[in-house]
């Protein structure tokens, strides 16, 4: 195995155990499986069952119900007979936290048991405590005798379970010798993985959920570097992005998540947490997982297109690699003005086929002109360059906005100083501005000869476009990335993606996951966005919830959010709010959607400020590690506010709570008038 995955360099599904839920198979190869989880009181049997079929109807193959305590692990005895009763025989999962006992009696009744090493027997009290060796062998053998238990039930009952980590629901004492890391998000679940495996019990999936898709990909990954070298052998992986959100920032959010493992063949089963309806959740998990099946990388075609790319160059030493991919650092760029050198990543619009551009069409890129005082208002989100055929365009650009045109075109202008050449690679030797735009197809890498290579990479001031027609795209981009760190190259890398789907979620889906997936690995100094032939299109896109994403069918305006919600994903280039935002289940307190709604309105403003909003105690204190401040319901009606890890304000009324929440950001000097 190459690191984490059966190959970095083209696509292979990894190999995993095979664990049987109910009548389902799930790993080894069998199709990669979607779930949700019901937002309803579990106690509410009529409810619960309804939210389920729409669930189910709407194509989730698990459903996720939580049973915080005794008395809802045995109602789902009642859900589950009323499902049967009416015709539904989708497996069940019983979504345990705090309580051993109700897992014990959930595991008797449905098909799967999911269970948190972090608050199932450690507790967490955000205490630093030093453990001794003999003191850290004590609590992993208390451990082993409040979970053996619950091992044994399931072996006897057929039952399969998920040991979950979350980032942010780490125990103190993993905490403590481990920190706030993916490696401590993995050693939690190896934990209790060992227990099971003591017992002959291996009818399990596992995850390394957290709201930070950098911090997640990472603990998977080094989830299966450790079975592997441990045990010779791989569990199934339930992927997700904990509390992503809602709306387009949350399905960016869980398509680089989620989406950066697929593209490598990992994940058997996932989730997408949306702060919506959970039936809403299951289109964007096929929207995702569609990417991957009808054997999209099987062809001869692509195999041979593949094949092709990849004798041109010496294999690359995979052993040697330049680049961690279990802990980010960003790849070394020299800078060229603006872009490259450790400097925030650009954004390019891309208004090629454009036949004309009036100020008014830098509204969806924003950029505002205001004719009363002559003057451009720039928006936080506002793109960096503009992509142009024609570089004439008969007004002057706002000062932070330049131009980038083809060679030919760039020859005709007169005032050179905001307006850059476009060449493609096979033409390129040395470029006569100070910067120079080059673009790299990496799909047809092989037409580019050695010589050319080399020039390339001892060209100055060059800014290199990265993009593949491949099928199998980011993983060819990615490898002709390590082949100029191999190179010692350190152009400035722009990523170049383009999608040809119809949807909105799809849009975003496969944005997300190629273009993300390469800034999660620290590759890319700015971002490109084009959607094939529809970039001038004007166009309704909607998503799965008939939420239409744009105010004025602009395309542009769709792509220009869309790279700067990536940006912000990825923790590379932070332009706005970030809501942290669990989705309802039966364990919140308040409507959360609604109140995810109102405070958006009037946070939304806050630029660089993270906000958790979390509908109840559970995950709720330990998602606070990743938020700057936490609305979070603490009972029915009450809120506890959080300032990072610290409650500040217990038990505030809801009617009242976001008052107080802006109350709080005042206080800590993190509020701006509108």
């Amino acid at each position: 195995m190459e690191l984490y995955a059966a190959s970095l360099t083209s696509y292979k599904r990894l190999l995993t155990k095979e664990v049987r839920i109910g009548d389902l198979l799930l790993g080894n190869n069998h199709p990669i499986r979607v779930q949700t989880m019901t937002t309803t009181d579990t106690m509410d049997t009529l409810a619960t069952v309804e939210q389920s079929i729409r669930c189910i109807e709407a194509g989730a193959e698990l459903v996720r119900i939580t049973a915080p305590s005794k008395k809802e692990a045995e109602n789902l005895l009642n859900i589950k007979n009323e499902l049967h009763k009416r015709g539904y025989n989708t497996p069940l999962v019983a979504d345990i936290h705090f309580t051993p006992n109700a897992a014990e009696i959930a595991a008797r009744i449905v098909e799967k048991v999911r269970v948190n090493p972090g608050n199932y027997v450690d507790k967490k009290k955000f205490e630093q405590i030093e453990y001794t060796d003999a003191e850290y062998a004590e609590e992993i053998d208390r451990i082993r005798e409040r979970f053996t238990p619950l091992v044994k039930i399931c072996r006897e009952y057929g039952t399969a379970m998920r040991i979950g980590t979350n980032h942010g629901s780490l125990s103190d004492r993993i905490m403590s010798r481990y920190g706030d890391t993916p490696m401590g998000m993995v050693e939690s679940a190896m934990e209790f993985l060992r227990i099971a495996r003591s017992e002959d019990y291996h009818q399990i999936i596992l995850s390394m959920k957290a709201s930070n898709p950098q911090v997640m990909v990472q603990a998977y990954r080094l989830l299966i570097k450790t079975m592997d070298e441990e045990f010779g052998e791989i569990y199934p992986l339930h992927l997700g992005v904990t509390e992503a959100g809602d709306g387009e920032d949350g399905r960016i959010k869980s398509a680089i998540g989620i989406g950066t493992l697929m593209e490598d063949g990992i994940g058997d089963t996932i989730r997408v947490s949306l702060t919506e309806d959970p039936e809403l959740e299951i289109p964007v998990c096929r929207d995702i997982v569609k990417r991957y099946e009808v054997n999209k990388f099987k062809s001869l075609k692509v195999n041979r297109e593949v094949s092709d790319f990849l004798s041109t160059y010496q294999p690359l030493n995979l052993s040697t690699l330049k680049y961690s991919p279990f802990q980010y650092k960003r790849r070394i760029s020299a800078p060229v003005s603006n872009i490259g050198g450790g400097q925030v990543p650009v954004v390019v619009a891309n208004f090629s086929n454009r036949q004309t551009v009036m100020p008014q069409d830098l509204e969806s890129i924003g950029y505002t002109y205001d004719q009363v005082t002559d003057k451009w208002h720039i928006a936080d989100a506002a793109a960096d360059y503009i992509y142009l055929d024609d570089p004439a365009i008969g007004f002057a650009l706002p000062g932070t906005l330049k131009i980038i045109t083809p060679h030919s075109q760039w020859l005709l202008v007169e005032d050179k100083t905001k307006c850059f050449p476009f060449y493609t690679a096979e033409a390129y030797t040395e470029g006569d501005s100070h910067i120079n735009f080059v673009s790299v197809n990496c799909t047809d890498g092989g037409e580019l000869s050695d010589a050319a290579l080399d020039n390339l990479v001892q060209a100055k001031n060059t800014v290199l476009f990265l993009s593949s027609d491949n099928k199998n795209a980011m993983q060819s981009v990615r490898r002709f990335c390590m082949l100029l760190q191999e190179k010692n190259c350190t152009h400035p890398i722009i990523l170049e993606t383009n999608s040809n789907w119809e949807t909105a979620d799809e849009h975003l889906i496969h944005l997300a996951t190629e273009t993300g997936a390469l800034f999660l690995d620290g590759f890319g100094d700015g971002i490109c966005l084009g959607m094939g032939q529809k970039a001038d299109a004007a166009v309704s896109i909607v998503n799965s919830s008939g939420r239409n994403y744009l105010n004025n069918n602009s395309v542009h305006q769709f792509l220009n959010n869309t790279a700067f919600s990536i940006l912000q994903a990825t923790r590379t280039r932070i332009s706005k709010t970030e809501y942290i935002s669990c989705p309802s289940c039966g364990r919140t307190l308040f409507d959360l959607q609604e109140t995810t709604t109102k405070i958006r309105s009037v946070t939304n403003h806050l630029k660089g400020v993270k906000i958790a909003i979390m509908g109840c105690i559970v995950n709720g204190p330990g998602e606070m590690a990743d938020a700057d401040f936490g609305y979070v319901g603490s009972g029915p009606g009450k809120i506890t506010l959080y300032k990072g890890k610290e409650v500040v304000k217990r038990n505030v009324n809801s009617d009242i709570a976001v008052e107080e929440l802006i109350n709080l950001l005042k206080e800590n000097e993190a509020w701006i008038e509108p």
